[in-house]
């Protein structure tokens, strides 16, 4: 009997358990297990990962070289940031968004910028800036039932953007503890609100 295939499983397993995240595979895409805190349904999240898949390849294939577009994609609320050539392209990129078929987008927030495209150091004062709003909103605890998780930061050029399913004081805390991140230059909120 050949023991390398339950070998290779215990191997797949024992990785996934030590990295902390067990992938579920759905409809051919990987979802972490992370869905089990989030407010939108795995075929949403799916969804979502679909669309920014398809924008990433519809933008390489149609527009011009030279743009650092980042494509973010919550409850089928599309937000574009980073740098475009031309205010052409700029409307290209949001119609391309507007016109993606299936799944359906229903919003797009074009927050693209004409310019030349930013710096490795801008890139990475953003991610930087990402991760200190991520850890001040684990500070919220005056709010029961209130997940950290469901709440998508980004940053673009020092701009916070805070997207996700929250109840309005939810909202409200996030916004607030975002806008105290020594960096942040402006905190847009693009929320869903829920009762």
């Amino acid at each position: 009997m050949n023991a390398w295939p339950t070998r290779l499983t215990a191997a797949i397993l024992a990785t996934t358990l030590l990295t902390g995240c067990i992938p579920l595979l759905v409809g051919g895409t990987a979802v972490g297990v992370g869905v089990a805190h989030d407010r939108r349904t795995t075929g949403t999240v799916v969804d979502d990962q679909t669309i920014e898949l398809k924008l990433y390849d519809a933008f390489n294939k149609q527009l011009p070289p030279g743009n650092h577009i980042n494509t973010t994609s919550y409850n089928g609320a599309v937000l574009l940031t980073g740098e475009v050539v031309s205010e052409a392209v700029r409307q290209k990129a949001e119609q391309i968004a507007r016109n993606l078929g299936e799944p359906q987008v229903r919003e797009v927030y074009n927050e693209l910028a004409v310019s030349a495209p930013s710096s490795l150091s801008v890139q990475s004062n953003d991610a930087l800036i990402t991760t200190k709003v991520k850890t001040a909103l684990v500070q919220i605890t005056n709010i029961p039932g209130f997940d950290p998780s469901r709440v998508k930061v980004v940053t673009d050029r020092g701009v916070v953007h805070l997207m996700g399913l929250v109840k309005r004081q939810e909202a409200d805390a996030a916004a607030d503890k975002a806008s105290q991140v020594g960096g942040v230059n402006q905190v847009v909120t693009l929320f869903e609100y829920i009762p």
